[in-house]
């Protein structure tokens, strides 16, 4: 990043600790004016990174993001509704399995280990 370019996200940042304070320091019965610095100091940060690099970088990872977004192919309403099938399927074989095996620890410590049973 070249200096100028620093300058300009220093400058943002400072821009929306100004916001920020600018809202502690409207009285707060002037609840308008005080959102209003905090909206307007983050308004005018986002317009100086626009026009850093960070700012056009960020604006073409968002582009490419949605292009690629575009390409994704959903799975028809079938296919979601037998996937579903097979997960709760699954959760419940998973469920009587580890049901199966704490009742059979429990039996083993319990009952023929320890004697209480």
């Amino acid at each position: 990043m070249e200096s100028v370019d620093k300058i300009k996200v220093v400058a943002a940042l400072l821009l929306v600790v100004v916001g920020i304070a600018g809202y502690y320091m409207v009285p707060a019965d002037q609840g308008v004016l005080r959102v209003l610095c905090v909206v307007l100091g983050l308004a005018m940060a986002g317009a100086m990174l626009w026009f850093s690099a960070l700012g056009r970088q960020f604006v073409d990872y968002a582009r490419d993001s949605v292009k690629e977004a575009q390409k994704v192919v959903w799975p028809s309403r079938k296919e979601t509704w037998q996937l579903t099938g097979i997960v709760f399927l699954f959760v419940g074989v998973l469920a009587l399995f580890m049901w199966a095996v704490d009742s059979g620890l429990a039996w083993v410590f319990y009952d023929l280990v320890l004697g209480r049973g």
